[in-house]
């Protein structure tokens, strides 16, 4: 009886696991963005690579316990704690919530050195976090539950007045759906596996593979941090290859300053009825299939953006995008 239980909890965990992996934010290392993470580390409850792996086991278990997703087993406290913490995106905007200027995160082929100096920063230094959310990591590990329960919306709430010359500030949130892709290009015989890359600033998230299909509907949320100083979201098309690189299925960029605009100069959206309040013009310079508008909608600030993909012989992606500020 107590082996069919503990099999069956083992059954259990692992379908946790593996729904947590899943998430669109868990499919990339939290700190290169390498794709397809098969590690993590428990207490931290981030989803790395194999590279950044390594890394993480030199600063010791005291700062971050490395666990397999595959090959070890989970307990269920190990699991609760990384299903509290949030995925991939949330874990980064605490530890990533300050980066200086100069200073960039490494990408998938960066060499050890580079790893090293950024992780050790990262997690051991802490010197990304906002300073009131930093801990002591002494001989014992750090109660990181305690952080992300009663202080993580705190660490969104950034404002200009805080004195941290050449950091990252975040004044809110993005909500972006891709809906649909429509008439992608062939990357491989007669087909694609496509998927969606975001960029904002150092953030990158990506959606579901969608197999053999060009014309793919994923209707799938990714939330990105908005910094300060926003630049465009960039926006990339892949098609997903088991045994060489991805290859590019086309890009654009989207600009978001008129949706921010818009949702400042209105304030409380649930003040209002559903009304138009903006609109991005399509222009020569964007990719933009048509004007975007930008509506309240039953209380919330919403864009619906069609683009046709640049630099890629054809194909085009519809995207609804949802402002969020810091107080919801």
């Amino acid at each position: 009886m107590n082996a069919t239980m503990i099999t069956k909890t083992t059954s259990v965990n692992r379908r946790r696991l593996r729904n947590l992996v899943n998430k669109s934010d868990n499919r990339i290392c939290a700190d290169c963005g390498a794709p397809d993470p098969r590690w993590a580390s428990s207490n931290i409850g981030v989803f790395i690579c194999l590279k950044c792996c390594d890394v993480h086991r030199s600063l010791g278990t005291h700062i971050s316990k490395v666990l397999s997703v595959t090959l070890d087993e989970w307990s269920n406290e190990q699991i609760d704690a990384m299903s509290e913490v949030g995925g991939n995106s949330a874990a980064n905007a605490i530890y990533e919530a300050y980066i200086p200027e100069g200073f960039s995160k490494p990408g998938p082929d960066a060499g050890i050195e580079e790893r090293k100096r950024f992780i050790r920063s990262k997690y051991e230094l802490q010197e990304f976090m906002k300073s009131s959310l930093r801990i002591s990591t002494g001989k014992s590990s750090p109660s990181f539950k305690s952080i992300f329960s009663s202080k993580f919306m705190d660490s969104f709430r950034i404002r200009p007045t805080d004195d941290e010359d050449g950091k990252v500030e975040f004044i809110g949130l993005l909500k972006v759906t891709v809906v649909k892709g429509t008439n992608l290009a062939i990357r491989d015989m007669m087909t694609s596996d496509p998927y969606v890359v975001l960029t904002l600033g150092q953030q990158t998230i990506q959606t579901a593979v969608i197999p053999s299909n060009l014309n793919p509907v994923w209707d799938e949320d990714l939330m990105l941090s908005v910094p300060n100083n926003y630049g465009p979201l960039k926006l990339e098309v892949y098609d997903h290859d088991m045994f060489s690189a991805d290859d590019i299925m086309g890009e654009a960029q989207i600009d978001i300053q008129p949706l921010i605009s818009a949702a400042m100069a209105y304030g409380d959206p649930e003040m209002f009825g559903n009304m138009q309040i903006g609109k991005w013009l399509k222009t020569d310079d964007n990719a933009l299939i048509e004007d975007s508008i930008i509506n309240i909608i039953d209380g919330k600030v919403k864009q619906d953006v069609q683009l046709k993909l640049q630099n890629v012989e054809c194909g085009e992606l519809h995207l609804e995008v949802e402002w969020l500020p810091l107080d919801q």
